[in-house]
């Protein structure tokens, strides 16, 4: 073995026996949240990716320690996770609260800025940066991490996506991915908003858990016919999809409704697509979300 090689190996071994990734510090005082490193399974010239995220923790009213929680990996969409400021976008930190509220913990990844992008939204389909194998590795990588982490409890973790980190969700899930197959750690609970259902339809989709699907039935971005075709595939785990009437993609964000010509992809190509909130559909679909994570975490 060449000493390059053998210093990538003896690196990446570092990182993700945990020693090289950063966590937290245990502070139930700690006003918003931390930010930390871990590596992604995704690792080329074998050096692991190392992925910044936020872990959002659950109020712990004063007490000086806790039980272990339940955590939830939040998976961004195509227009990645942070806002100008370098922070966490409304959208996540929004989610973050309604999780916390519940005892449970959240954790924001960045998928984007550790290879150089942005967004992906205006990358014709085939040719965006960052691929789904990429964000795979990433989500496999979360779990792991967080699965070795103090105050953490390993039988409870569940992935949350949008979009394109939606259907990241169904590719971290998918048995018929050997790196998913051979995984050690599993989320106990999947949820996806309005994710792009064909690519993992077309492979078979075998999940490692039960998965809720929320999708708008007139989305013309990622349509909602490919998820209720998955769906209806018998497997070990039920997939459950909750439709929406006449709310489009980005249905439980804040901003209004925009038709996004900038955008190459979706049902009609080089016409753009909608996307806005829809506020009946919004609090529906959180609401329908918490109570599955609260069955899921609770059994």
């Amino acid at each position: 073995m060449t000493i390059r090689r053998w210093a990538c190996a003896l690196l990446t071994l570092f990182l993700t026996t945990g020693a090289g990734a950063r966590a937290p510090a245990h502070d139930a005082a700690s006003p918003g949240p931390q930010r930390v490193e871990f590596p992604s399974l995704d690792a080329p010239d074998g050096l692991a990716i190392m992925l910044p995220a936020w872990w959002f923790r659950a109020p712990t009213e004063g007490a000086p320690s806790r039980a272990p929680a339940p955590v939830v990996v939040m998976l961004h969409g195509c227009g990645g996770m942070l806002n100008r400021n370098g922070e966490p976008a409304e959208r996540y930190r929004d989610y973050a609260a309604l999780l916390n509220a519940q005892g449970w913990d959240a954790i924001a990844v960045d998928s984007l800025s550790p290879r150089g992008e942005t967004e992906l939204c205006t990358q014709r389909e085939g040719t965006r940066k960052v691929t789904q194998i990429q964000r795979r590795r990433d989500a496999l990588g979360a779990l792991e991490w967080l699965a070795s982490q103090p105050g953490v409890d390993a039988s409870r973790l569940a992935l949350l996506g949008w979009s394109n980190g939606g259907s990241t969700v169904l590719s971290a899930t998918n048995l018929n991915h050997s790196e998913v197959a051979r995984s050690r750690t599993r989320p106990r609970y999947a949820a996806a908003f309005y994710p792009g259902c064909e690519t993992e339809g077309r492979r078979g989709y075998r999940p490692v858990s039960d998965t809720l699907l929320l999708v708008g039935l007139a989305d013309d971005w990622t349509p909602s016919t490919p998820c209720q075709v998955l769906a209806s595939e018998k497997s070990g785990y039920a997939v459950r999809v909750e439709a929406f009437e006449g709310a489009h993609h980005g249905f439980d964000g804040k901003a209004a409704l925009t038709l996004r010509r900038d955008v190459p992809n979706g049902v009609n190509p080089g016409q753009g697509v909608h996307v806005g909130a829809d506020a009946q559909a919004r609090e529906q679909s959180r609401q329908i979300l918490i109570q599955a994570l609260q069955q899921a975490f609770t059994r």
